[in-house]
């Protein structure tokens, strides 16, 4: 759970093996910025696969509202979770030594019907515990004006680099009159 919150989780953070952390830790701090608790774990899909299922099995009746799930590889995690819960399953391919995620988008991304994961980019947890804010703003007013204030930050920052670029370009006096 989130150091600062002692709420009951409502998002885990699940990952193959502790090795995958600095890929997962982006989930757990980007729900920390929107104050919301989660837990985190090792749930191996193929090292243990009774407690995976019992955690998927469990998951809603302990109060979760979403998973993020990491792993690298053959990737199996998300869509075993996503096959024995009712609850969103946020996928993030974790890059390895060889062919850098590729095997693990694939493996998380190509589910068969009925079985969804979302899946984000390799590396991307940032961008799963962002998307698990956002479903759960869905249905929590005050959550849902963070968020927008969190885009607006972001619309803002982006802003502020266009109009930097465009001074340093035209200062150079560069272009031959494009970008003007």
């Amino acid at each position: 759970m989130s150091p600062e919150s002692p709420s009951r989780p409502v998002v885990g953070i699940v990952m193959g093996s502790d090795s995958d952390w600095p890929v997962m830790e982006a989930a757990a701090k980007a729900l920390d910025e929107f104050e919301i608790p989660y837990e985190v774990d090792v749930v191996s899909a193929h090292r243990m696969p009774h407690e995976m299922i019992a955690y998927g099995e469990q998951a809603a009746g302990r109060g979760l509202k979403a998973i993020i799930a990491g792993a690298g590889g053959a990737a199996h995690l998300p869509g075993m979770l996503a096959s024995v819960t009712p609850l969103p399953v946020i996928g993030v391919p974790v890059p390895l030594k060889y062919l850098d995620g590729m095997d693990s988008l694939l493996s998380i991304v190509q589910m068969p019907a009925g079985v969804p994961v979302a899946t984000v980019s390799v590396g991307g947890a940032r961008n799963a515990g962002l998307l698990a804010a956002r479903m759960l703003a869905a249905h929590d007013e005050d959550l849902l004006a963070r968020m927008r204030e969190f885009q607006q930050e972001l619309n803002d920052q982006a802003t502020e680099k266009g109009k930097r670029l465009r001074s340093k370009v035209e200062g150079a006096g560069a272009g031959f009159g494009f970008g003007k």
